[in-house]
């Protein structure tokens, strides 16, 4: 008997299809966080999450839209609050006590996004609520409240509509600056619970009504990463203790089948090289005069050496 209703993925088409030779590019929730580590580590060229963990369509598109049109920012994007400097665009990692720290460190990251975007293959785009947060000093949705006291926002949720429109503006300019670009969304399995069980679920509905409309009409590519902690692996287990985020089991489900949709055979051939290299290259030996281990290091710096001519980032 079967008790699971395991997610069968199909492999891309080859021209949808991810190898070390591809520039990736990743935005939005914690799946992004997590699969652009992983891509990281792996030997990939990935930029991953520039501004931060971000969590709404609005605040995703508003700094895909700045790094489009080439808008840096200044000191009049930065707040004072709590004893530090802030940026409503930016996750709380950027805030700092020091002004200019804060924004050096926020143009930088900009500067390597822009170009990044610019010349990136693919992009990946992972919603996480279609819950917001409208700032009413400015009547601009933000990224992140950073603990600002909840009466100086208007809380709503996006509607289908909604977020359609603003993506699609989005995905227009893009492929006007970079018109080979594949993007790919995914809607984060990451449950909000402070938002409340019933209303996380409106809001990931929302989402997904959203994505599957964008898909149909924008020729963009669903990656399920919801479905299959929600639907396929399906219970408590495969959460942390916050019952909330998934667990390093559930994430390495989930890039196991993102591998198998996106990676070609020779592609996975190479990653089994890269991770074989990094647990060498991890390698203590009991005694390093050892002429056995001159060896090992010849081999490796050999093996190191065809990884790079490959297009992978040691």
């Amino acid at each position: 008997m079967n008790f699971r209703t395991e997610i069968k993925l199909e492999r891309l088409p080859v021209d949808r299809q991810i190898d070390y030779k591809k520039q990736l590019f990743l935005i939005g929730s914690c799946f992004s966080d997590n699969v652009g580590k992983l891509l990281k580590n792996f030997g990939f060229s990935a930029i991953n999450n520039p501004f931060g963990t971000l969590y709404n369509p609005f605040s995703i598109c508003q700094n895909l839209d700045r790094l489009l049109q080439n808008i840096p920012f200044d000191d009049e994007d930065l707040i004072f609050s709590n004893g530090l400097w802030h940026s409503m665009s930016h996750h709380s990692f950027f805030s700092s006590e020091d002004k200019e720290l804060c924004l050096q460190n926020i143009n930088k990251q900009f500067s390597i996004a822009q170009d990044s975007l610019l010349n990136a293959d693919f992009l990946f785009i992972t919603f996480g609520s279609a819950w917001v947060f409208r700032w009413k000093e400015s009547g601009e949705v933000v990224a992140n409240c950073h603990k600002i006291p909840s009466k100086e926002f208007i809380r709503e949720k996006l509607s289908v509509e909604c977020i359609v429109k603003r993506v699609e503006h989005t995905i227009q300019l893009l492929r006007q600056k970079n018109p080979t670009i594949k993007i790919v969304f995914s809607v984060s399995p990451i449950r909000h619970l402070g938002d409340g069980l019933h209303e996380n679920q409106l809001s990931k509905s929302t989402l997904l009504l959203a994505v599957d409309e964008l898909c149909k009409q924008q020729n963009t590519t669903y990656f399920p990463s919801y479905e299959m902690i929600l639907d396929d692996l399906r219970d408590y287990r495969f959460f942390s203790d916050d019952m909330s985020h998934p667990s390093s089991f559930a994430v390495d489900y989930i890039w196991q089948k993102f591998s198998d949709c996106f990676f070609s055979e020779p592609t996975k051939q190479l990653l089994l090289r890269v991770e074989k290299l990094r647990k060498s290259l991890d390698h203590r030996p009991l005694n390093p005069n050892y002429k056995e281990y001159e060896k090992f290091l010849l081999a490796l710096e050999t093996e190191k050496e065809y990884l790079i001519k490959q297009g992978i980032v040691i």
